[in-house]
């Protein structure tokens, strides 16, 4: 029913558009505005509405540009961000045209951060990215546990559209952490020539995301901690410096 695109920009950012049959599309994330705006006009694409996850400039640089260019443009996202937008709370339902996105607060990155759920879409900005999660606000880390853990209960095929590039290294962490594991290594083999990894899909991410596994006892017992939350901030932490 949709058609997934993926503009990349800046230094490892990524724009997404879902578009309908109509050619339609909404944005998520746009942190610039040209590469948005050749892309629209290279595919005939008509911009319905923008979706914003959080506040930070490179994932809302260009939406004053784009909102002058397309005057109607509906934008909307959380209240962290001091633009003139339509606010959006938890469990909200955004209905533009065809599309009715599910409104999660996801916050750890930034306290507001939202994601956006589509079947079988979610935008979920640098909240989670494949094999890692984002830096964590004010340790923020059981709030960052909850909203990864609030993901982690989405369809299995949930394909995972995160705001960066940062599979490669976000691998090459866990395999300093877990370097028996056989799973990561397969994975990083099997991506380590792309240059674009994403959407990766969330059954995927369960067995290869170190972020989302934190529950496991196994790995709670490797690292000497006796519950998830420990052995999530320590992994954060270490990935912070790694």
């Amino acid at each position: 029913m949709f058609q997934l695109h993926i503009i990349p920009i800046l230094k490892d950012n990524y724009v997404w558009l879902l578009e309908n049959n109509d050619k339609q599309v909404v944005i998520i994330d746009p942190g610039e505005a040209e590469p948005v705006l050749e892309y629209l006009k290279k595919h005939h694409l008509t911009p319905l509405a923008i979706l914003l996850t959080h506040h930070h400039i490179d994932h809302v640089g260009g939406v004053p540009k784009l909102h002058q260019i397309y005057p109607d443009i509906e934008i909307y996202g959380p209240s962290e961000i001091d633009l003139p937008i339509h606010y959006l709370n938890d469990k909200e339902i955004v209905s533009i045209a065809d599309f009715q996105f599910e409104v999660i607060s996801v916050p750890g990155h930034t306290l507001g951060h939202l994601a956006y759920y589509i079947k079988p879409y979610v935008f979920c900005g640098d909240t989670l990215f494949s094999a890692g999660c984002g830096r964590v606000v004010d340790n923020a880390y059981q709030q960052m546990l909850n909203s990864l853990n609030k993901l982690k209960q989405l369809p299995d095929d949930t394909l995972i559209c995160a705001g960066h590039e940062y599979t490669l290294a976000n691998l090459n962490f866990a395999q300093k952490m877990v370097p028996n594991d056989k799973q990561i290594v397969k994975y990083f083999d099997s991506i380590c020539k792309k240059s674009i990894t994403l959407p990766s899909i969330l059954t995927k991410e369960k067995q290869i995301n170190l972020f989302l596994r934190c529950n496991e006892k196994s790995l709670q017992d490797k690292f000497n901690f006796n519950n998830e939350l420990d052995l999530f901030t320590y992994f954060r932490s270490q990935k912070d410096i790694f």
